[in-house]
């Protein structure tokens, strides 16, 4: 899953990118990796690879945003075409974790 937002970094305008990988490794469990991107270049935001759910992943994202002056403009939303059902609804869900106060 691949979401863009337009935003701005220490007050320079900037495009961000935030791709989700999610693996299936059994039937009732699901390992999710993030990766945030600055124009190309891609941010060292982890503390952990792999986390148990998209909730933890968007507010890692959250919390790096904030420590490191990133803010998101939510109307500039872009999600690729090619996003499961399944992972569209749960990262609607879950998305206001990005845009906490």
């Amino acid at each position: 899953m691949v979401i863009e937002y337009k935003g701005e970094q220490n007050g320079i305008p900037t495009k961000f990118t935030i791709k989700i990988i999610g693996n299936n490794i059994s039937k009732t469990s699901s390992n999710y990796q993030i990766d945030l991107l600055v124009g190309d270049k891609q941010l060292p935001t982890f503390r952990t690879f792999i986390h148990k759910s998209l909730s933890n992943c968007l507010k890692e994202i959250y919390l790096f945003r904030k420590h490191n002056g990133i803010k998101f403009d939510a109307s500039s939303e872009k999600v690729a075409p090619k996003v499961t059902l399944y992972n569209s609804i749960l990262y609607n869900y879950h998305k206001k974790t990005l845009f906490m106060a």
